[in-house]
């Protein structure tokens, strides 16, 4: 296969994929927390380039592949979505860099999706069930007489809960410096790599409560890279097609390439 159409395929490939990353973040817009992905092309360094010198074209070509197959990887966008008022004491947002903290059987993972419920326990936990950390642990909400029905719950801005007036806990907030280092585990919940994560305790961040942070995907926007991407996709189809046609009259033509 001839040079320029490993970089047509290339670009082609890129365009799917980035085609994949805007259909999941378009599905998502909707998504309390979730966080939209991006995708980016690594610049080629000349260096790395072969020199014309020794070796015929379709050796040359060959050697150059890798340099056009492996320029694309995926990254999250950790900027803020919009908060949402929901008026429900135990849905909770954060404003500013940071993320909560929950446990889950694969250890602990982070989230920026508070839509928090008490389970049958009294514990706060997340829409499926995770129990949500404090620096003391799992919180858990007891009221005078009922753990959930008469209990009178608070969060305020520094993150402190308090249950009928009396603290109780403070919620685990942690920023993240290896951010990259993330993994997305499902349910906006967020994984550390198998060597951990260096946790600080997040800083400049406070607490709405009766608020839920939304996705950060821009609909717009994502519409419109995508009628970018497959008007993109098309041209790089139309280039191979033409260099296909044109290797192809030269074979029967000459009859070499």
């Amino acid at each position: 296969m001839s040079g320029d159409i490993y970089i047509a395929a290339a670009g082609a490939l890129s365009c799917e994929k980035r085609l994949q990353i805007i259909s999941n973040n378009l599905a998502n817009v909707n998504t309390a927390g979730f966080k939209m992905d991006q995708g980016q092309l690594k610049q080629i360094d000349p260096a790395e380039v072969p020199s014309q010198g020794g070796g015929d074209s379709g050796d040359l070509a060959a050697s150059r592949a890798h340099l056009f197959w492996n320029n694309f990887s995926v990254y999250t966008d950790h900027s803020n979505g919009p908060l949402k008022q929901t008026d429900n004491v135990f849905d909770l947002a954060l404003n500013g860099k940071g993320f909560f903290c929950v446990q889950t059987p694969d250890g602990v993972h982070y989230t920026r999706k508070g839509d928090f419920t008490l389970n049958s326990e009294g514990v706060l936990v997340t829409s499926n069930g995770w129990p949500v950390l404090g620096e003391g642990g799992e919180i858990t909400v007891q009221g005078k007489e009922n753990p959930m029905k008469n209990a009178i719950f608070n969060v305020d801005r520094q993150g402190n809960v308090a249950v009928d007036g009396k603290q109780v806990d403070t919620l685990r907030i942690v920023d993240i410096e290896e951010i990259s280092q993330l993994s997305k585990a499902g349910d906006t919940l967020f994984k550390p790599p198998a060597g951990g994560v260096t946790e600080a305790k997040a800083e400049d961040v406070s607490v709405s409560q009766g608020f839920i942070e939304m996705s950060n995907v821009d609909a717009v926007k994502m519409m419109t890279e995508m009628i970018e991407v497959m008007r993109g996709y098309e041209s790089y189809q139309k280039i191979i097609q033409s260099a296909d046609e044109t290797y192809s009259q030269a074979i029967n033509d000459i009859g070499v390439l």
